[in-house]
């Protein structure tokens, strides 16, 4: 029988173990497997492989039961997660149901989860945009969080190296707040956010409107050819999962390839308990997990582990990662473990009417979604009562008049009129939110999951720095909009909980002093050096960029140092 045992550790035995398919777990396996490291991935839900398992993404509108809308009954039993804009009768079975995986919400927050291989990489919005140094600077240059341990220039290569394999369509901008990468062919603006963003040039200074930045394949090269993706057809049917690979996907992507190298293997049904930790080693020996389906226990060994469950997840990870030398969670010598938790506002709107332009409409669809605004706001220099500042999105559309006078012929004649009605425009807010130790998550004394784990209580809120950024943006886009011509001009503010941006981060953030911080440099825990995080738990701050680029960079050059240093500094 010892031999047995010995034999089973064995069997559990690898080099490393990526917690985690999605979007950065899956970077990280991907570069684990390209280095020959034997690597176990660990996901929680079930496997869902590229194509095969996307039940709905051929599906024609009256194929849906419902029309693509969910049952009062669904939403009734998933207050949380119907909320969410993808959470429609084509997508539902990629969101976590709110009784699967309950939590506490000591203050409101809308916890939207995906547990399946490649997570919420199949239902995101695909915006891509690189930081810059403004950004990794905000903290030390206005005193609110820690300073960032890195600057744009550690990140810029594997931003580089991340977009080629990945596929990132736009323009060469050349805007300090922006920096430009290694781009296809950006999908181009329409005649109106051409006109709306010409007037920007031409009427106020360090203002700009470009084509948004998305993981694409407008146009693919042989790396993409090489990984079995194709060409974007523009369905813009994404949250199905694209049976063509043309947008970016852990599951189309970084999986597939990291299976084909022979040196990674993917265990699906696996719900990470903890990490282990060895007091007279000094290190992460492995990983303690249940079995979804039969609530059985097993751990798996490894000499490094990447924790990569998604920002709150790994923070509900580390925080019941308990043992002698570390009663407080894996790692927190400092006590900022769950705290200095953030998100992106989302909250404000704006809308009108372009009466201009009636010689054109719009054909086809643009799955980057029309035009982007960088951060105009506190980049150069502190100007406005609020801290940092608030990216938007612009999109301009067309679409058919529909009259429904008259009765009998007068009816039908109406009803088959081709006009268009006027230009509609829209924009709404992308705001960053200052990480504060009021805003925090731990876990439970007394619930528990299904599967015994503590559940993670969640209290974070909005703030009086939000609410001023967010009275600045519909300040300045009604008199942007006003300008610029537009009329009928709506701005809308919502009362939607934190979380439903689902861009939060934090709780496990990087840092130089292991006082203040949990991370180095290199997204190492500063405590226990062979445990690296390099999803959004491990943000300082958020920027108010889309986060997902900046994760893959992180992962990618976080497994060159593992495996180049061996753990060393």
């Amino acid at each position: 029988m010892a031999n047995l045992n010995i034999d089973s550790v064995k069997d559990r035995t690898y080099q490393a173990i990526v917690i985690g398919s999605g979007m950065s777990g899956g970077w990280a396996a991907k570069e684990l497997g390209d280095k020959g490291v034997k690597t176990l991935i660990l996901e929680r839900g079930r496997d869902v492989k590229h194509n095969k398992d996307y039940p709905t993404t051929n599906m024609f509108p009256w194929e849906f039961p419902h029309h693509g809308q969910i049952t009062d009954e669904l939403r009734e039993a998933n207050p949380i997660v119907s909320k969410c804009y993808a959470f429609g009768e084509d997508a539902q079975h990629f969101f976590v149901k709110d009784a699967e995986h309950p939590y506490v919400q000591e203050k409101p927050f809308d916890w939207i989860r995906g547990y399946q291989t490649g997570g919420k990489s199949l239902l995101w919005a695909r915006q891509t945009q690189r930081w810059s140094d403004f950004d990794f600077q905000g903290p030390a240059r206005d005193g609110f969080a820690v300073d960032w341990p890195i600057r744009y220039a550690d990140i810029a290569p594997w931003y580089s190296h991340v977009e080629k394999f990945a596929g990132i369509s736009g323009n060469l901008d050349g805007l300090a707040e922006l920096p430009d990468g290694e781009f296809l062919p950006a999908f181009p603006l329409n005649a109106v956010e051409r006109r709306f963003s010409a007037h920007v040039k031409q009427h106020y200074k360090n203002r700009h409107v470009i084509s948004a930045r998305c993981a694409h394949l407008s146009i693919p090269k042989q790396i993409h050819f090489d990984q079995g993706r194709a060409q974007c057809q523009r369905r813009t049917l994404c949250q199905r999962g694209c049976p063509f690979g043309g947008y970016f996907s852990a599951n189309a992507s970084t999986i597939p390839w990291a299976l084909r190298s022979g040196h990674v293997t993917l265990r699906p049904f696996s719900v990470v308990e903890s990490i282990i930790y060895d007091e007279k080693l000094g290190k992460a020996t492995g990983v303690r997990v249940i079995n979804a389906n039969t609530k059985e226990a097993i751990e798996y060994y490894a000499d490094v582990i990447f924790l990569n469950a998604a920002a709150l997840n790994s923070n509900l990870v580390l925080l019941n990662s308990t043992s002698s030398r570390f009663p407080n969670g894996l790692g927190n010598d400092s006590g900022t473990l769950g705290k200095y938790v953030a998100f992106h506002n989302y909250s404000a709107h704006i809308n009108a009417e372009w009466e201009g332009d009636k010689e054109w409409t719009t054909d086809g669809r643009n799955p980057a979604g029309g035009g982007y605004i960088p951060r105009f706001r506190n980049v150069y220099k502190q100007e406005t009562d609020f801290l940092r500042g608030y990216a938007a999105g612009f999109y301009a559309s067309r679409y058919r008049q529909t009259n429904s006078d008259g009765i009998g012929d007068d009816l039908k004649a109406n009803l088959v009129k081709d006009d268009l009605g006027l230009w509609q425009v829209g924009s709404h807010m992308m705001g960053e939110t200052i990480p504060k130790e009021s805003n925090y998550v731990t876990l439970d004394k007394t619930l528990k999951d299904p599967f015994g784990i503590p559940q993670l209580k969640i209290s974070v809120e909005y703030d009086d720095n939000d609410a001023k950024m967010k009275k600045d943006y519909v300040e300045q886009m009604t008199e942007m909009f006003t300008s610029a011509g537009f009329t009928n001009i709506k701005a809308s503010v919502d009362s939607r909980a934190p979380g439903l941006d689902i861009h939060e981060m934090g709780g496990v953030r990087m840092g130089n002093d292991p006082k203040t911080s949990m991370l180095d440099k290199w997204h190492r825990l500063h405590a226990c050096q062979n445990v690296y995080v390099t999803d959004g738990a491990s943000m300082t701050s958020t920027s108010c960029q889309n986060p997902s680029l900046t994760y893959m960079a992180f992962a990618a050059r976080a497994v060159d140092h593992a495996v180049s240093t061996k753990g060393k500094s």
